[in-house]
């Protein structure tokens, strides 16, 4: 359970990024956003210490959307399995 909120984390935030780039006028293809993966735990402390103060604060809505076109991989026939491989 753990790292599935971790996960879940990871991919809100890299979300969050990619609204802020879009927003600044960055163009982001989805090929970019095909190859980011959310499981990411270099900055995971297993054993550290942390920080529960906020762990009663209700947080906003979530908003899944992102104005990325993906029609192109869907054309090409390309799956989130076959790019999800590291480069």
């Amino acid at each position: 359970m753990k790292f599935n909120t971790v996960i879940f984390h990871n991919a809100l935030d890299t979300a969050e990024v990619g609204r802020q780039l879009l927003e600044e006028g960055w163009e982001i293809v989805p090929e970019d956003l095909a190859r980011i993966s959310p499981y990411l735990t270099e900055h995971i402390n297993r054993f550290g210490e942390y920080s529960t103060h906020e762990l009663g604060i209700q947080p906003g809505a979530y908003d899944p959307r992102i104005d990325v076109d993906f029609t192109p991989l869907r054309e090409q026939g390309l799956t989130a399995a076959g790019l999800g491989q590291a480069a």
